[in-house]
């Protein structure tokens, strides 16, 4: 069994209902979409090219998935995070944009926001007590050979490479992709996501995603709006 702490909107959001409309799963619920049509691209197209990002739900990536450190329990983790997420202000971005980042297409900042790399980095840190050190096989997963001397000894002390002076606010919405199936999906996309995108965006809770067996879909345990405000738990 793995956890993760990700940012993703609430249940309610109208972005929540478009990105799992578009990826075909809400990791709320758990309830499976079909997969729409575009002008550019049928549903078996769009249905495969989200395929990877399905399994994990609409999400941006604050702690990476971990096992539970020896002594920690899902109730001490989801306990630490309500209490976390209670002494925090959201941080709001002037907008999302429809990106690319190493061949998969994620909605991103529209400009770099250092209070929300701190934000993260933060939850990196504060976090860290509950992760159960990485195994050699889950190292080898990450591909080490593929990264960077600084991106390598994130991944060993923090279990993940993109902390830090090397995270990435994003939240996935393909696999990689290339060629001429790039220009329809980016098409695709924006036509799906373009009017929840021209407007400021806050980044206003924390939310604990669980895997309970390899391999299945990521589920929201609990989603807690930041700030003394009202609090939901889905499980």
């Amino acid at each position: 069994m793995r956890y993760a702490i990700y940012f993703t909107p609430g249940p309610d959001d109208a972005l929540t209902r478009i990105a799992a409309n578009w990826l075909g799963r809400d990791p709320f619920t758990g309830a499976h979409h079909e997969a729409p049509a575009t002008e550019q691209m049928s549903a078996h197209e769009i249905a495969f090219h989200t395929a990877a990002p399905r399994r994990y739900g609409f999400h941006a990536t604050l702690k990476a998935p971990f096992r539970l450190a020896e002594g920690e329990t899902e109730a001490s983790l989801d306990q630490a995070l309500t209490t976390y997420a209670a002494t925090l202000e959201p941080v709001v971005l002037p907008r999302l944009v429809v990106g690319q980042i190493d061949g998969f297409f994620a909605l991103v900042p529209g400009e770099f926001s250092p209070a929300l790399n701190r934000f993260a980095g933060d939850i990196v840190s504060a976090f860290d007590r509950f992760r159960a050190p990485l195994t050699e096989r889950e190292i080898e997963r990450r591909n080490p050979d593929a990264l960077s001397q600084i991106e390598f000894q994130n991944l060993c002390q923090w279990g993940y490479p993109y902390v830090f002076d090397t995270f990435r606010f994003h939240m996935t919405l393909t696999g990689r992709v290339n060629g001429e199936d790039s220009t329809k999906l980016r098409a695709s996309i924006d036509a799906m996501f373009a009017e929840e995108l021209d407007r400021p965006f806050a980044v206003d809770g924390l939310a604990l995603f669980v895997e309970r067996e390899p391999g299945a879909p990521f589920m929201v345990h609990s989603h807690y709006a930041l700030g003394r405000q009202t609090q939901r738990k889905t499980a």
